[in-house]
Protein backbone atom coordinates (compact mmCIF):
# COMPACT_ATOMS: atom_id res chain seq x y z
CA UNK A 1 0.00 0.00 0.00
CA UNK A 2 1.64 3.52 -0.15
CA UNK A 3 0.10 6.65 1.07
CA UNK A 4 -0.38 9.69 0.22
CA UNK A 5 2.76 11.37 -0.10
CA UNK A 6 4.50 8.55 -2.04
CA UNK A 7 6.14 6.47 0.96
CA UNK A 8 5.26 2.76 1.31
CA UNK A 9 2.64 2.62 4.13
CA UNK A 10 2.54 0.07 6.68
CA UNK A 11 0.65 -2.51 7.22
CA UNK A 12 -1.76 -3.70 9.93
CA UNK A 13 -2.18 -7.16 11.80
CA UNK A 14 -4.61 -8.18 9.27
CA UNK A 15 -1.98 -8.68 6.25
CA UNK A 16 0.07 -11.42 8.54
CA UNK A 17 -1.12 -14.93 9.68
CA UNK A 18 1.04 -16.46 11.94
CA UNK A 19 2.50 -14.39 15.44
CA UNK A 20 5.08 -14.76 17.58
CA UNK A 21 5.14 -12.71 20.85
CA UNK A 22 9.23 -11.36 21.65
CA UNK A 23 10.45 -9.25 24.64
CA UNK A 24 12.60 -6.54 24.08
CA UNK A 25 16.02 -5.68 26.13
CA UNK A 26 17.73 -2.86 27.75
CA UNK A 27 20.26 -2.96 24.95
CA UNK A 28 18.19 -2.62 22.39
CA UNK A 29 18.28 0.80 23.20
CA UNK A 30 20.53 2.87 20.82
CA UNK A 31 22.25 6.05 22.61
CA UNK A 32 19.28 8.06 20.87
CA UNK A 33 16.76 5.53 23.19
CA UNK A 34 15.07 3.75 20.51
CA UNK A 35 15.43 0.30 19.35
CA UNK A 36 18.90 -0.01 16.84
CA UNK A 37 18.69 -1.07 13.34
CA UNK A 38 20.02 -4.65 13.72
CA UNK A 39 18.30 -5.49 16.65
CA UNK A 40 14.85 -5.66 14.02
CA UNK A 41 16.76 -8.29 11.59
CA UNK A 42 17.48 -10.19 15.27
CA UNK A 43 14.08 -10.24 15.54
CA UNK A 44 13.13 -11.08 12.09
CA UNK A 45 15.45 -14.02 12.75
CA UNK A 46 14.48 -14.91 15.64
CA UNK A 47 10.48 -14.98 15.09
CA UNK A 48 11.09 -17.10 11.38
CA UNK A 49 13.46 -19.68 13.44
CA UNK A 50 11.20 -19.74 16.28
CA UNK A 51 8.17 -20.44 13.84
CA UNK A 52 10.53 -23.24 12.04
CA UNK A 53 11.39 -24.66 15.33
CA UNK A 54 7.88 -25.16 16.58
CA UNK A 55 6.57 -26.20 13.25
CA UNK A 56 9.17 -29.18 13.30
CA UNK A 57 10.63 -27.92 9.99
CA UNK A 58 14.34 -26.52 11.70
CA UNK A 59 16.36 -28.53 14.28
CA UNK A 60 18.54 -27.00 14.86
CA UNK A 61 20.56 -29.39 16.79
CA UNK A 62 20.25 -32.85 14.72
CA UNK A 63 18.75 -32.09 11.30
CA UNK A 64 19.49 -32.36 7.74
CA UNK A 65 19.09 -29.30 6.46
CA UNK A 66 19.84 -25.45 6.98
CA UNK A 67 18.28 -22.52 5.92
CA UNK A 68 21.07 -19.78 5.17
CA UNK A 69 20.03 -16.04 5.21
CA UNK A 70 21.13 -14.78 1.34
CA UNK A 71 18.60 -11.65 1.25
CA UNK A 72 17.55 -9.08 3.56
CA UNK A 73 15.68 -5.66 3.70
CA UNK A 74 13.59 -3.72 5.68
CA UNK A 75 11.49 -0.73 6.02
CA UNK A 76 11.25 1.66 9.19
CA UNK A 77 7.78 3.45 10.01
CA UNK A 78 8.32 4.22 13.57
CA UNK A 79 10.03 3.51 16.79
CA UNK A 80 10.19 0.78 19.21
CA UNK A 81 12.23 0.57 22.40
CA UNK A 82 12.65 -0.95 25.60
CA UNK A 83 10.61 -1.83 27.45
CA UNK A 84 8.26 -2.93 24.44
CA UNK A 85 6.81 -5.75 23.20
CA UNK A 86 7.48 -6.72 20.26
CA UNK A 87 4.58 -9.20 18.37
CA UNK A 88 6.34 -10.58 14.98
CA UNK A 89 3.90 -11.23 12.52
CA UNK A 90 5.10 -14.16 9.71
CA UNK A 91 4.18 -15.05 5.84
CA UNK A 92 5.62 -16.35 2.86
CA UNK A 93 5.35 -14.37 0.59
CA UNK A 94 7.39 -16.82 -2.11
CA UNK A 95 7.95 -20.55 -2.03
CA UNK A 96 10.34 -22.09 -4.22
CA UNK A 97 12.40 -24.87 -4.95
CA UNK A 98 15.00 -24.70 -2.29
CA UNK A 99 14.16 -21.25 -1.48
CA UNK A 100 11.54 -19.25 1.08
CA UNK A 101 10.88 -15.54 1.35
CA UNK A 102 9.95 -14.71 4.29
CA UNK A 103 8.05 -11.11 5.33
CA UNK A 104 7.79 -10.01 9.13
CA UNK A 105 5.85 -7.02 10.63
CA UNK A 106 7.06 -5.68 13.71
CA UNK A 107 4.09 -4.25 15.75
CA UNK A 108 5.15 -2.53 19.14
CA UNK A 109 2.80 -3.57 21.51
CA UNK A 110 -1.20 -3.95 20.89
CA UNK A 111 -0.11 -1.46 18.06
CA UNK A 112 -2.28 -2.23 14.45
CA UNK A 113 -0.06 -0.71 12.40
CA UNK A 114 3.78 -2.20 11.81
CA UNK A 115 6.21 -0.48 13.42
CA UNK A 116 8.75 -2.03 10.94
CA UNK A 117 8.58 -4.22 7.98
CA UNK A 118 11.23 -6.65 6.82
CA UNK A 119 11.62 -9.54 4.39
CA UNK A 120 14.08 -12.35 4.17
CA UNK A 121 15.30 -15.13 1.38
CA UNK A 122 16.35 -18.25 3.07
CA UNK A 123 18.02 -21.09 0.81
CA UNK A 124 18.06 -24.78 2.18
CA UNK A 125 21.44 -26.28 1.97
CA UNK A 126 22.67 -30.05 3.57
CA UNK A 127 24.04 -29.45 7.23
CA UNK A 128 27.65 -29.65 7.57
CA UNK A 129 28.69 -32.25 10.55
CA UNK A 130 30.23 -30.39 13.13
Amino acid sequence: MVSDMGRVAAADRSAYGAFRTLTTRWADNDIYGHMNNVVHYSLFDTAVNGLLIENGVLDIHGGEKVFLVVETGCRYFSEMAFPDVVHAGIRVSRLGASSVRYEVGLFRNEELSAAAEGHCKRQAETAQPV
